[in-house]
This record gives structure tokens, C-alpha cells and sequence, in this order.
């Protein structure tokens, strides 16, 4: 028996089981190397990944079976979609006392009838309260109703 496997034991065999088990050996720390910083690009807890990574294969299995569907990166770019997609059927913004939708160009809150804005009494535009000039027309915006009801007559 021993002189069947002096035989077939040769220096090729040998040399040919090394490098095969040498690229084994590279390829079970490609793994975890992978797992690890593919965890990590997930946002995953990595090094918890990593650990389960050393075991041989079935470590492997399981972070590709358990592992998030989307990079960090896309997951971001997802939530800034949806947040520029809500900001623009927002436009502009949210009434400041109820917190309801409105459009740049509404004067009041159609949910608590909060005055958003001033009217300019010559174009009917509608005006930031902060403005002391219509941009429109160029009149001067008072701030009482008093002055815009007697400048308006």
C-alpha cells in the first residue's frame, strides 16, 4: 500500500495540491474581505458580518442571503428623490399655522384661512408680507389696512 502512494504521491501532485489549496486559503480571505466591505457600503454592521464570514462558506451563503438590497449611497439618493418629489408637490411650502400644503401664489390657507399674503391694491398680485414695494407695478405696499383701503380710493 505505502509503495501505491509513493507512486502516486508524486512532486506534481504535490506542487498541483498546494496551489490549489494556496487559492482556497486566497479565496476564503477574498470572502470575508468582500462580505466585510460590502456590509459596510450597506451601512449593515460589518464587523458583526465579518465575523460570521469566518466560517467557511456558509458565513458567505448567509450575508448574500441576508444582506440589505441597496447601497447606502442609493438609499440616500432614494430618500432625496422622494424629498425633492415632495417639495415640489409642496411648492414652496406649508402654512405656518396648520402646516398645510400651499402654493407659492396662494393670498390665504384654503385649511384654516391663515393669511399668507398681502395683495398689491393696484395689480392684485400677490405679495410677500415682508415687501415694501410691489414688484410687479412698483406701488408702495402699506401695511395697515387702514392706508390701503383710503390710498385705493
Amino acid at each position: 500500500m505505502s509503495e501505491l502512494m509513493s507512486q502516486l504521491w508524486t512532486p506534481e501532485l504535490q506542487t498541483a495540491l498546494t496551489v490549489i489549496v494556496v487559492c482556497l486559503v486566497i479565496l476564503y480571505v477574498l470572502s470575508i474581505i468582500w462580505v466585510a466591505r460590502d456590509a459596510y457600503m450597506r451601512g449593515t454592521m460589518w464587523y458583526i458580518w465579518a465575523i460570521v464570514a469566518l466560517v467557511p462558506l456558509l458565513g458567505v451563503i448567509a450575508y448574500c442571503l441576508l444582506r440589505p438590497p441597496l447601497l447606502q449611497i442609493d438609499r440616500d439618493e432614494q430618500e432625496l428623490e422622494v424629498a425633492l418629489k415632495q417639495r415640489e408637490l409642496m411648492k414652496y411650502g406649508e402654512c405656518a399655522a396648520c402646516g398645510y400644503p400651499v402654493e407659492a401664489d396662494y393670498v390665504m390657507c384654503p385649511n384654516c384661512h391663515q393669511r399668507l399674503k398681502n395683495l398689491c391694491s393696484t395689480c392684485h398680485h400677490a405679495l410677500d408680507p415682508s415687501w415694501n414695494v410691489c414688484p410687479y407695478c412698483t406701488t408702495p405696499v402699506n401695511a395697515s389696512p387702514n392706508r390701503r383701503t383710503s390710498h385705493a380710493r
